[in-house]
C-alpha cells in the first residue's frame, strides 16, 4: 500500500501536527507513506528530520503540475487540509488516483466550486461528530466517517518550563492559566482577554500564558495595556515543543468562536490539566463530562469556571481523570492510523 499524505501550509498548527503522527504511525504500521509539503516549511523541516520521504513543493503552481505526474505511483491521496483538498482535486483528472479528505474545519461549506470538489472526492472524513453533521446538512457530503485527532504522550521538558516561568518573574504559588491558540478571529483571543480582565476582579494569584501567534498579536498587545493586565497575561507567541509547557499549567482555557475539535484540549487531557472551554463546534462533545464547558463569548461564565477550575475543587479533579482515561482508551495515534488504513483498503479494493 502506497499512500501520498499532502500538507502545503506555510503555518505549523494543530492540522501540521496531526499529519505528521499519522504518517509516523502510518509507517510503523507497515506502510509505505510519503509526504507532499511546501519546500522550507516546518512541516517539511520536521518531517526531513524525521527521516520521512517528502516531496517539495515550491508553489500551488509547482503542486499542481508534482501532483498531475503521479499517475501509477501511489494507491490513494489524502488531503490533510482545505487548500490540499483543492489540489488533490484539481489534478485528479490527470492523477486518477483515489483522494481522502480529512475536514477539521466546523464552518458551513457553500458554492458550486466547493460541491464539486466534494463530489470528486472519493472519501470525506470528519474529525468530529458536529463536521460530519454540517456536511450532511448543507448537502455537501453524507455519511462522513468520523476519525478524530490523536494525542501522542511525550516526556515533557520539564525545566524549560520552569525556566520561562522564572524569566517571566513569575512567583511560586502563582496559578497558571495556558492558552495554545493562533491569534486569529475564530480562535476569539478578545473574548479571552475580557474573561482574564473578569477573573483579576476576583483574585489576583494567577498568571496568563498565552502560546501562538497570528494577524491579531498587535491587537492584543493593544488590549492588554488598555485593560491593564500587563503583570497578568502574557503573549509567548509561536513556540517549539509547546507541550512543554504544559506541565507547569494548572488550568488550560480555549475560547474559541469556530472549532472542528481542539486537538490543544487533548493536550490538557493527556497531560492532566483541567479545561475550561466555550461549547464551539467540536469541542462540546469533546469537553463535556471531562471540563468546565460555556457559551462561546460567555464572559461571565468562563470566568466563574476559571476560579472554580483554580481552586482545585472535587469536580476538577473528577473530570481530569474522566478526560485522561478518555486519550488513553480512545485518541491514540495508533488507533487513528488503524482506522485510515481501513478507508485506504476498501478504496483500493474498489
Amino acid at each position: 500500500m502506497r499512500i501520498l499524505q499532502v500538507n502545503t501550509e506555510k503555518t505549523w498548527r494543530g492540522g501540521e501536527r496531526q499529519t505528521l503522527y499519522t504518517i509516523e504511525s502510518l509507517i510503523s504500521q507497515g506502510i509505505d507513506c510519503q509526504l507532499m509539503t511546501l519546500k522550507g516549511s516546518l512541516m517539511h523541516q520536521r518531517a526531513a528530520a524525521m527521516g520521512i520521504s517528502v516531496i517539495a513543493v515550491k508553489s500551488m503552481a509547482d503542486a499542481l503540475k508534482k501532483l498531475s505526474n503521479l499517475k501509477g505511483k501511489f494507491d490513494c491521496i489524502h488531503a490533510q487540509t482545505g487548500k490540499a483538498h483543492t489540489q488533490c482535486i484539481l489534478t485528479k483528472v490527470f492523477h486518477q488516483i483515489p483522494v481522502i479528505y480529512t475536514r477539521r474545519v466546523d464552518f458551513v461549506p457553500s458554492g458550486f466550486s466547493t460541491r464539486l470538489k466534494y463530489k470528486f472526492t472519493d472519501k470525506v472524513v470528519s474529525i468530529s461528530n458536529v463536521i460530519s453533521l454540517i456536511l450532511e446538512k448543507s448537502g455537501m457530503y453524507a455519511d462522513s466517517p468520523i476519525i478524530s485527532s490523536a494525542v501522542k504522550n511525550k516526556n515533557l521538558d520539564i525545566e524549560r518550563a520552569l525556566k520561562l516561568k522564572r524569566s517571566l518573574g513569575v512567583k511560586d504559588g502563582v496559578k497558571i492559566i495556558g492558552l495554545v491558540s493562533a491569534l486569529e478571529s475564530h480562535k476569539d483571543p478578545i473574548t479571552a482577554l475580557k474573561t482574564i480582565h473578569e477573573l483579576q476582579k476576583t483574585r489576583q494569584d494567577f498568571s496568563v500564558l498565552h502560546f501562538g501567534d497570528g494577524v491579531l498579536f498587535d491587537q492584543i498587545s493593544d488590549m492588554i495595556k488598555e485593560l491593564d493586565l500587563a503583570r497578568f497575561y502574557f503573549q509567548m507567541g509561536y513556540q517549539e515543543n509547546v507541550e512543554d509547557y504544559f506541565s507547569i499549567m494548572d488550568v488550560f482555557l480555549m475560547t474559541s468562536k469556530e472549532e472542528g475539535l481542539g486537538s490543544s484540549v487533548l493536550d490538557a487531557f493527556n497531560y492532566e490539566v483541567g479545561v475550561v472551554s466555550t461549547n464551539a463546534g467540536g469541542l462540546n462533545d469533546l469537553v463535556k463530562d471531562r471540563g468546565f464547558l460555556c457559551n462561546i463569548g460567555d464572559i461571565q461564565c468562563l470566568s466563574h469556571n476559571l476560579n472554580l477550575a483554580l481552586e482545585s475543587s472535587k469536580e476538577l479533579d473528577k473530570y481530569k481523570m474522566s478526560a485522561k482515561q478518555y486519550c488513553d482508551n480512545e485518541m491514540g495515534v495508533e488507533l487513528m492510523a488503524s482506522k485510515y488504513i481501513n478507508l485506504y483498503q476498501e478504496l483500493i479494493d474498489g
